[in-house]
């Protein structure tokens, strides 16, 4: 049927049996402590279920399950063509259970539905399906010698990837390191952040209809100071893949330092610029970039266009037409498909998003839409889409990662005013560049120190252009693309005869 109600919706959303066990060795099961934690709807506050609390312990358990299916080679020896169709059969079981899938991680997460649906609908499935089929279309190298010699250069599974999750796209961002980690051969444990672990449960089950060999993927769900250390720390697990807070970040360089020297792909905060240049015309589509790039997914995304540099003289024009569109926002019911804005993922990250805008007042900084109170009618976590003006380039609000509903406008007088200030931040993940003329794009587009220029229009590109960050929002790892495959891939010569040295 076509479901389009908040009623259709609310009716799959009674009928939905909430994953509850750690995923390993192709069964649940729960955590060998017994332990669990309460998993909570951030649109009303009410707790959905339980779900076992993994430590380190599971972690041992998930990790010889990973590495004994490895090194077995009923995954990582197969022949491409079958773990090609394993990925196809996933992505074709993930469009069937679509709607499920982005129910539950509607009530897990506090996003739209809207979006759930196009992400977990859409995005998920073409994952898993463009790595399937990239997996027998990808190829080594004969490097060049005399003829006495053959020389290969071929690429190998690394072996036991550990895969930890951010809490803002929980599937998705799944499918971001699943999908590459499967299709060069990996054996994966995978953390999903505490927060939001039900829909990767969901996928890990998925995942053994579509003929995944046991122990090939296996989830520990749990907190990040016990499961997530003890996968940093593994000394079995050959490689670690984290999106999340640079401060986490930091901490997984550390315990590779400490065990293994496992390498670590890292891809983390972001205080990204949107740069609004004189010949731009604030139109319809820029003004709704600008409000996107700020607050879709309620600001909860690392590449979050929060800091809006517009010129001074058309600061009042730009401003005026981004409040009429914040005004329009419906914030609400993530189940409503008309809603535009859900909840913040927990009390706790509420409240910090809150503090931040508390912060922005202190310092100096005027709102001119939203703000700190609370939004009438919602029991949930929801914060209200905030606009600040006179905002200064070294306040906290524009340095810090916010990670919440927040734009600010920040004018400039010349164009390579708002270049050095866009550039001066720690972090270095994303920019957003509006103009006419193709020579200042490409200006900015090279000078601006980040992983991804957008021009002209809000985009973090797609599943064929690699994404990651400069400086502090990330590695030279990349996720997406055919560059996301290289972090799970030890390269190999093999020299074959050749004059005696």
């Amino acid at each position: 049927m076509d479901i389009a109600t908040p009623t259709d919706y609310r009716t799959i959303a009674a009928g939905l049996v909430f994953p509850s066990e750690a995923f390993i060795d192709g069964h649940f099961v729960a955590a060998r402590s017994g332990a669990r934690f309460a998993n909570v709807n951030p649109a009303t506050a009410a707790i959905l279920g339980e779900v076992a609390a993994c430590d380190s312990e599971d972690v041992d358990a998930a990790v010889a399950a990973a590495r004994r299916a490895f090194d077995t080679g009923a995954w990582s020896r197969a022949a491409p063509e079958a773990r090609k169709d394993v990925l196809l059969r996933l992505a074709a079981l993930l469009r069937e259970h679509a709607e499920e899938l982005a129910v539950m991680e509607s009530l897990d997460s506090g996003k739209t539905i809207t979006d759930c649906l196009n992400e977990v609908g859409h995005e998920v499935p073409n994952f898993f399906q463009w790595y399937g089929e990239l997996i027998d279309k990808s190829f080594g190298k004969v490097a060049p010698t005399d003829e006495s010699a053959l020389a290969l250069i071929v690429h190998e599974p690394v072996g036991v990837a550990g895969l930890v999750l951010p809490w803002n796209f929980p599937l998705l961002m799944a499918a971001w390191k699943l999908a590459p980690a499967l299709a060069a051969g990996c054996s994966v444990v995978v953390k999903p952040a505490e927060q939001t672990p039900l829909t990767v449960l969901r996928l890990a089950e998925l995942a053994a209809q579509a003929g995944l060999p046991d122990g090939v993927l296996n989830v520990v769900p749990g907190f990040g100071e016990t499961a997530g250390q003890a996968i940093g720390r593994h000394q079995d697990i050959d490689v670690v893949s984290f999106t999340g807070s640079t401060e986490v970040g930091a901490l997984f360089l550390k315990y590779a330092s400490e065990s293994n020297l496992k390498p670590v792909g890292l891809e983390m905060g972001g205080k990204s610029p949107f740069i609004v240049l004189d010949d731009a015309p604030i139109d319809d589509a820029l003004v709704s970039n600008a409000v996107s790039a700020a607050l879709w997914n309620g600001g909860q995304n690392c590449s979050a266009n929060m800091r809006q540099f517009v010129p001074r003289a058309r600061k009042d024009e730009f401003l005026d037409k981004v409040l009429a569109r914040v005004a329009s926002l419906k914030v609400g019911d993530p189940l409503d498909p008309a809603t535009e804005m859900g909840a913040m993922v927990s009390a706790d990250h509420q409240r910090r998003v809150l503090g931040f805008i508390d912060a922005g007042i202190g310092e100096g900084a005027r709102v001119v839409a939203g703000g700190s109170g609370a939004i009438e009618g919602l029991d949930g976590y929801f914060v209200r889409p905030t606009v600040f003006d006179d905002v200064t380039h070294g306040m906290t609000i524009a340095t810090e990662e916010i990670f919440g509903p927040v734009l600010g406008v920040i004018p400039f007088s010349k164009p390579e005013e708002a270049l050095r200030m866009a550039s001066d931040s720690v972090y270095g993940l994303h920019a957003t560049v509006f103009t006419r003329d193709i020579d200042r794009a490409l200006h900015f587009a090279r000078r601006l120190p980040c992983g991804t220029v957008s021009i002209n229009r809000f985009s973090e590109g797609d599943i064929k252009t690699p994404f990651g960050g400069y400086k502090r929002s990330g590695s030279l790892a990349r996720d997406n693309g055919t560059e996301a495959i290289a972090q799970y891939q030890q390269t190999k010569t093999i020299w074959i005869g050749g004059p005696e040295g």
